[in-house]
């Protein structure tokens, strides 16, 4: 264990025998850091924090704070939790959750860029990125892989589906479907083929993802049209997770933004 002498730890804190902490760094009671976890000068660890393997949690960062909900209350019990491998950039703000017995979740190898805030209840899975400046609202769901462009903010409920990329400067109040790109206010524009192509798939799995987006987005159907035929064509997993996606959307789904865009409007 490698503890700079001006970090102040709680005697209460449960930390493996290899965690490093820096200067003025605080942490608190009831926190747990798991071996190989680094925290940097002056972050602030509480609450009911537990922190997987090998995560770094950088400068000025705050992590387990109680959360900005005006129903939650002193007495609340509620936790974060982050998985292993995650990189916690200067200044991001993690708060726990609002309601009792409630969590914070974060899966793993995810990174969360300077700046960036995950508000209480939010649901990350792994490998995701948030950019510099990213807001997620409270009870935010993302799913593995996404990637989250800087200063973008997203109401809270929302889901974001796995590996999709929302571009910078965006304004998210509704649920993307997986595999998509989102930009401006509640619009989609085509299909992750970056990121589809990072993350191993194949052409016959891209065609599949791009037929879908069609049948969703560009063949002038509404939401439940689009499904309903999408139901009916359903011949991959990729095809399966959307249409479960959408079955399970409560916000409802952003809208086509390709028209707009093709007018060099602002969506």
């Amino acid at each position: 264990m490698k503890i700079h002498p001006t970090a102040v730890i709680s005697p209460l804190a449960k930390i493996a025998d290899n965690v490093e902490v820096g200067p003025y760094a605080i942490i608190d009671d009831r926190v747990i850091l798991a071996k190989g976890v680094k925290v940097y000068a002056h972050a602030y660890i509480t609450g009911a924090t537990e922190i997987g393997e090998n995560t770094e949690i950088h400068m000025g960062a705050v992590v387990g704070h109680i959360p900005q909900d005006w129903s939650f209350t002193k007495e609340t019990q509620s936790a974060v939790r982050i998985g292993k491998n995650n990189l916690i950039r200067e200044y991001v703000t993690i708060h726990r959750g609002s309601k009792e017995g409630s969590a914070t979740v974060i899966g793993d190898g995810n990174f969360l860029m300077a700046h960036s805030h995950v508000a209480h209840d939010c649901q990350i899975g792994n490998k995701v990125v948030l950019a510099n400046g990213v807001l997620l609202a409270g009870y935010v769901t993302i799913g593995d892989g996404a990637f989250i462009s800087g200063n973008v903010v997203i109401h809270q409920f929302v889901k974001i589906g796995r590996l999709t990329m929302i571009s910078g400067g965006s304004r998210i109040g509704k649920d993307v479907p997986p595999f998509m790109t989102a930009s401006g206010t509640n619009r989609v524009y085509s299909i992750n083929a970056v990121g589809l192509k990072r993350a191993g798939y194949g052409l016959e799995q891209e065609r599949q993802i791009k037929q879908a987006y069609k049948l969703l987005y560009l063949d002038g159907k509404n939401v439940a049209q689009g499904l309903e035929t999408l139901q009916g064509r359903a011949n991959s997993s990729e095809v399966l997770e959307i249409i479960e996606f959408i079955k399970n959307s409560k916000r409802g789904l952003c809208a086509c933004g390709i028209q707009r865009r093709n007018r060099d409007e602002e969506p």
